[in-house]
């Protein structure tokens, strides 16, 4: 009997550090669009449709490192977070709840992702989870910084953009899913079970 011997790409091969990059720039470039509405000071913003687009195409692992640096390079001082600022002061603003709550969308979501990737209907519990975490991580931080009642930073921080969240979800899973096969295709990904 011949023993085969089958080459593993190790996990962070120098191909998936530069698609994390690549994703971390998608996050980076989209953050900063955002528009501010009168009762709330948490704007509409497209760092959420950026982060579902990075998890749909690389899953939990290259998900969460791109989310990450993204918050990095934010606190080093790279104008990526909304509005082009920067710094640990934006973390500790009103939205840093948010933030930091992209990190366990990312788990959350991702690993939904890299379960159930072949059929993405499955997927969309897991990023609802995430999302649901993220609400919370902000809501809690927006509710110590205005001295209010959960429910009331819940009705400014959250009830307002859950239809806009599910539009930016289903679009980002439509991309980011077209995506994620050819990556899986041209080998950069493995196929989930």
């Amino acid at each position: 009997m011949k023993n085969t011997v089958l080459k593993k790409e190790p996990n962070l091969s120098v191909r998936r550090i530069a698609l994390a990059g690549l994703l971390t720039a998608v996050i980076c470039v989209l953050s900063p669009f955002a528009l501010h509405i009168p009762f709330s000071p948490v704007p509409f913003s497209l760092g959420i449709l950026a982060v579902f687009f990075v998890i749909c195409v690389a899953g939990m692992k290259l998900g969460t490192i791109s989310v990450l640096i993204y918050i990095l390079l934010g606190l080093a001082g790279a104008p990526v977070f909304t509005d082009f600022t920067a710094g640990p002061g934006k973390l500790l603003g009103p939205t840093g709840g948010y933030i930091i709550g992209y990190i366990f969308l990312a788990l959350i979501g991702g690993f939904f992702i890299d379960r159930f990737g072949r059929r993405p209907l499955l997927c969309i519990p897991g990023l609802i989870l995430g999302t649901l975490v993220c609400y919370l991580f902000g809501t809690l931080w927006l509710q110590y910084q205005l001295q209010t009642t959960f429910f009331q930073a819940l009705l400014l921080g959250v009830v307002p953009y859950i239809p806009v969240d599910l539009v930016k979800l289903v679009l980002a899973m439509s991309l980011g899913f077209q995506i994620r096969r050819r990556l899986i295709r041209a080998g950069l990904l493995s196929q989930p079970v």
